[in-house]
């Protein structure tokens, strides 16, 4: 499972005294409690991998958008940190689709579907996400999407 596998990469991080790994890999086991708490389990428990793939998403999100917005700042030793962060969490999600794959999996959702106007998008979009299962970037779906229906 991803935790089990990012509590032993701690430990290695810790043996190596890697500070940033330490604190990056801390804070996305902290953000595993935090699921569980707010889903009403116990912090004690395991995470699922489905679960613990949403919470890194979301954590490397917020180092996009943290390095984003201290580009910005002219903060760039900050912004490189959070690059570094982000690099470091997404070796635990797993690789997503490229816009090809996206294409023929939306290609075929709009046979299925048989939507044709541009006002029903939103239900297409809804659906081929579902489909997606996370396995792809929801930009990337977007775009696709958007060539669509041009």
């Amino acid at each position: 499972m991803i935790q089990d596998t990012i509590s032993s990469d701690l430990v290695a991080a810790m043996r190596a005294k890697d500070v940033l790994k330490v604190e990056t890999l801390r804070g996305v086991k902290a953000a595993f409690t935090n699921q569980l708490v707010a889903t009403n389990r116990k912090p004690t428990e395991e995470v699922t991998d489905d679960d613990a793939i949403a919470v890194i998403r979301r954590e490397v999100k917020k180092r996009k958008e943290a390095s984003d917005a201290f580009r910005t700042g002219n903060r760039a030793e900050l912004a490189d940190k959070e690059d570094a962060e982000r690099a470091i969490l997404e070796v635990y999600l797993p690789t997503l689709m490229s816009k090809d794959e996206i294409t023929k999996i939306a290609l075929a959702k709009k046979l299925e579907m048989g939507v044709t106007d541009k006002k029903d998008m939103g239900k297409f979009m809804g659906a081929l996400m579902k489909d997606l299962g996370g396995k792809a970037d929801g930009g990337d779906v977007k775009d696709v999407v958007a060539a669509l229906f041009v």
